[in-house]
């Protein structure tokens, strides 16, 4: 089975584009990032030229590197080794517009990684890295190539692409956001995204699901994408000496999203206590920061910020986590032993999390590097999410799971004059617009929310 994803036509735009950087692809173990570089590769260059630095290839690419790097004291010095060290790898290698070079795991090689600035600056070809484990590239021995790459993230199956898999994304794409379509497809979309909330969008789990229908043995493939993921990470690291260290992390961020909604100060001391509930001589701070750390860059976890009472000049970061993946946030949720009603309302607000950090790195309408949400001093209160718009310069609030009666630091921001407008996102609802300032949206539809004042809807 085929997934079609939404980074292709990203690839695609970037060659169009031709900024003579190297392009570094970003993304989490298992998330496909090797299928659709092959398949860009293959569908829009002559050529391609295909390493990868974990496997045969890596190791005989640095071999041919070094032969083109021979040197001999009082001898000329080789000229243009990396050129002619890609020919000794592929014959058929022409340096030119219609080659592209893809060097997966580059994370395993320094040497290759350094040579990034050399690609962008000497080369014709198109050239792109990528690697699941590219955090390990802050270590000294790789050589930042700042102003010489361009970057693309690419995650796990967006709510869009997931559909796609059932023949439903034209359906999500052109469905009223306000309840003027049928009751049934929204019933329809509501029913899909019950499934997306539990199994995620890695692509073998959305593949086993497609083909037989069992969520518990999609629960079985992400613990055992996690247990990879876990085993994996350990020889990256030189101070992990409890080798269930990211077991306990991930469920501490489980907890963590349970038990905290104002925002804790201190995320790394608080994860360490509950990971080990008392202070331990063999695991310090240092030690659980340089693995949060890890999660963060290998696309596991990732944070929002908090905003004090709606204001973009009062940001504070690292202040929730979240899971990178529905999938992963459901596996390690339900264990908590978290009522469920519990577990799917923060399911709903890491689903709308994912929606609004997609937003940010895709497009330029909203503010921050991160989601953010809201703190509201006045009257103690916390809004689930708050957005400040670039295409008006408008405060947007969104409130996730939200009752009738509910929302009630969400209106008394409206009521004050802190936001502009307010979404309510829920389930079970066709939507619908009150007050004017308003707007009910059906929970499965977060990716398609405006912000921007004279339009309400999707784009």
């Amino acid at each position: 089975m085929e997934l079609k994803r939404n980074v292709y036509k990203k690839l695609v735009e970037w060659k169009e584009k031709n900024t003579g950087h190297v392009l570094e692809l970003k993304g989490a173990r298992q998330v496909g990032k090797t299928y659709i570089l092959k398949k860009f590769g293959r569908e829009n260059f002559p050529k391609m030229v295909y390493i990868n630095m974990a496997e045969q290839t890596g190791k005989d690419f640095l071999r041919c590197l070094s032969i083109a790097m021979e040197w001999s004291p009082g001898t000329p010095r080789p000229e243009k080794p990396l050129r002619k060290a890609l020919v000794l790898f592929d014959s058929a290698f022409s340096d030119d517009g219609d080659t592209v070079v893809i060097i997966d795991e580059v994370q395993e090689s320094a040497q290759v990684y350094n040579q990034i600035r050399t690609f962008a600056r000497e080369f014709q070809a198109y050239v792109i890295v990528t690697g699941s484990y590219l955090g390990k590239t802050i270590h000294p021995e790789f050589f930042l190539p700042a102003g010489d790459m361009d970057h693309m993230i690419m995650e796990t199956l967006a709510f869009d692409e997931f559909l796609d898999v059932f023949g439903a994304r034209e359906l999500y794409e052109t469905i009223d956001l306000f309840g003027k379509g049928k009751s049934e497809d929204y019933e329809k979309l509501m029913g899909y995204y019950e499934v997306y909330q539990k199994i995620g969008g890695y692509p073998a789990v959305v593949v086993s699901y497609a083909e037989e229908k069992n969520p518990d043995k999609c629960f079985c493939l992400i613990k055992d994408l996690m247990d990879l993921f876990a085993n994996e990470s350990k020889r990256y690291f030189e101070d992990i000496v409890d080798v269930n260290l990211f077991q306990k992390l991930f469920n501490a961020v489980a907890l963590l999203m349970i038990q905290e909604k104002q925002g804790i100060r201190d995320l790394v001391s608080e994860l360490s206590k509950i990971a080990y509930q008392e202070e331990s001589g063999r695991m310090t701070k240092r030690m659980v920061n340089h693995a949060v750390s890890w999660l963060q860059e290998s696309h596991i976890i990732g944070y929002a910020s908090k905003a004090t009472d709606c204001d973009y000049k009062q940001i504070r970061d690292n202040g929730r986590y979240y899971f990178l993946d529905m999938g992963i946030a459901y596996c390690f949720l339900s264990r908590t032993g978290a009522p469920y009603e519990t577990v799917k309302g923060l399911l709903a607000e890491n689903f709308v999390y994912l929606a609004l950090k997609r937003r940010i790195e895709n497009t330029s309408e909203i503010a921050g590097a991160v989601p953010w949400f809201s703190s509201y001093e006045k009257i103690n209160g916390e809004l689930d999410f708050y957005v400040r718009s670039l295409l008006d310069y408008k405060n947007y609030g969104i409130e996730v799971k939200s009752t009738d009666t509910g929302a009630r630091t969400a209106r008394k921001l409206l009521e004050d004059g802190k936001l502009d407008c307010l979404y309510l996102l829920k389930g079970g609802t066709k939507g619908g617009i009150a007050e004017g300032k308003i707007f009910t949206v059906p929970l499965p539809l977060a990716d398609r929310i405006q912000f921007k004042s004279n339009k309400r809807g999707d784009s």
